[in-house]
Protein backbone atom coordinates (compact mmCIF):
# COMPACT_ATOMS: atom_id res chain seq x y z
CA UNK A 1 0.00 0.00 0.00
CA UNK A 2 1.23 3.15 -1.07
CA UNK A 3 2.14 6.09 1.59
CA UNK A 4 1.81 9.43 1.09
CA UNK A 5 4.21 12.29 3.35
CA UNK A 6 3.32 15.54 3.82
CA UNK A 7 -0.38 15.69 3.31
CA UNK A 8 -3.38 17.78 4.43
CA UNK A 9 -6.20 15.67 5.43
CA UNK A 10 -9.94 16.38 5.28
CA UNK A 11 -11.35 14.89 8.65
CA UNK A 12 -15.15 14.70 6.98
CA UNK A 13 -15.79 11.27 5.81
CA UNK A 14 -17.76 11.18 2.19
CA UNK A 15 -20.23 9.07 2.93
CA UNK A 16 -21.79 7.59 -0.05
CA UNK A 17 -24.61 5.00 -1.27
CA UNK A 18 -26.07 4.93 2.43
CA UNK A 19 -22.11 3.82 3.50
CA UNK A 20 -21.49 1.28 0.67
CA UNK A 21 -18.52 3.76 0.24
CA UNK A 22 -16.46 5.61 2.71
CA UNK A 23 -13.28 7.93 1.95
CA UNK A 24 -11.34 10.83 2.68
CA UNK A 25 -10.13 13.79 0.92
CA UNK A 26 -6.05 14.45 1.07
CA UNK A 27 -3.89 16.91 -0.17
CA UNK A 28 -0.72 16.92 -1.52
CA UNK A 29 1.84 19.44 -0.18
CA UNK A 30 2.01 20.58 -4.42
CA UNK A 31 -2.02 20.94 -4.01
CA UNK A 32 -3.05 17.82 -5.54
CA UNK A 33 -6.23 16.54 -4.72
CA UNK A 34 -7.27 12.60 -4.04
CA UNK A 35 -8.82 10.15 -1.47
CA UNK A 36 -8.66 7.15 0.11
CA UNK A 37 -11.48 4.82 1.14
CA UNK A 38 -13.40 1.84 0.68
CA UNK A 39 -16.08 -0.44 -1.03
CA UNK A 40 -18.18 -2.69 0.58
CA UNK A 41 -19.84 -5.35 -1.59
CA UNK A 42 -22.22 -3.89 -3.70
CA UNK A 43 -23.37 -2.69 -7.06
CA UNK A 44 -22.78 1.06 -7.42
CA UNK A 45 -22.80 3.87 -10.58
CA UNK A 46 -20.36 6.59 -9.91
CA UNK A 47 -20.27 10.25 -11.48
CA UNK A 48 -17.27 12.00 -12.61
CA UNK A 49 -16.67 15.55 -12.75
CA UNK A 50 -12.30 15.35 -13.34
CA UNK A 51 -10.82 11.92 -14.86
CA UNK A 52 -9.79 9.82 -12.39
CA UNK A 53 -7.71 7.25 -11.89
CA UNK A 54 -8.65 4.26 -9.43
CA UNK A 55 -6.13 2.21 -7.84
CA UNK A 56 -7.44 -0.65 -6.07
CA UNK A 57 -4.86 -1.32 -2.71
CA UNK A 58 -6.94 -4.76 -1.68
CA UNK A 59 -10.44 -6.63 -2.67
CA UNK A 60 -11.87 -7.50 -5.93
CA UNK A 61 -14.10 -6.03 -8.68
CA UNK A 62 -15.40 -5.74 -11.55
CA UNK A 63 -15.87 -2.42 -13.15
CA UNK A 64 -18.36 -1.71 -16.45
CA UNK A 65 -17.04 1.28 -18.17
CA UNK A 66 -18.10 2.50 -21.69
CA UNK A 67 -20.18 -1.05 -22.15
CA UNK A 68 -16.79 -3.12 -21.23
CA UNK A 69 -16.38 -5.21 -18.17
CA UNK A 70 -13.08 -5.87 -16.86
CA UNK A 71 -12.12 -7.60 -13.56
CA UNK A 72 -9.30 -5.68 -11.26
CA UNK A 73 -7.40 -7.00 -7.75
CA UNK A 74 -4.96 -5.40 -5.60
CA UNK A 75 -2.39 -3.70 -7.34
CA UNK A 76 -4.26 -3.34 -10.27
CA UNK A 77 -5.90 0.59 -11.70
CA UNK A 78 -8.12 1.86 -14.03
CA UNK A 79 -8.95 5.28 -15.72
CA UNK A 80 -12.34 7.08 -16.13
CA UNK A 81 -12.87 9.83 -18.49
CA UNK A 82 -14.19 13.36 -17.02
CA UNK A 83 -17.71 13.82 -17.22
CA UNK A 84 -18.75 10.42 -17.52
CA UNK A 85 -19.77 7.40 -15.41
CA UNK A 86 -18.96 3.48 -14.24
CA UNK A 87 -20.93 1.05 -12.38
CA UNK A 88 -18.99 -0.84 -10.27
CA UNK A 89 -19.80 -4.12 -8.72
CA UNK A 90 -17.49 -5.08 -5.93
CA UNK A 91 -17.05 -8.93 -4.45
CA UNK A 92 -14.74 -8.64 -1.79
CA UNK A 93 -14.25 -5.29 0.13
CA UNK A 94 -11.74 -2.89 -2.23
CA UNK A 95 -9.69 -0.27 -0.53
CA UNK A 96 -8.47 2.10 -3.05
CA UNK A 97 -6.68 5.92 -4.06
CA UNK A 98 -8.24 7.66 -6.49
CA UNK A 99 -6.05 10.10 -8.78
CA UNK A 100 -7.98 13.15 -9.42
CA UNK A 101 -7.04 15.60 -12.98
Amino acid sequence: MPSFDNVTLETAANIYFDGKCVSHTFFLADGTRKSAGVIFPSTLTFGTAAPEVMEIEAGSCTVTLGGESTSYTAGQSFSVPGNSSFDIEVTETVSYVCHYG
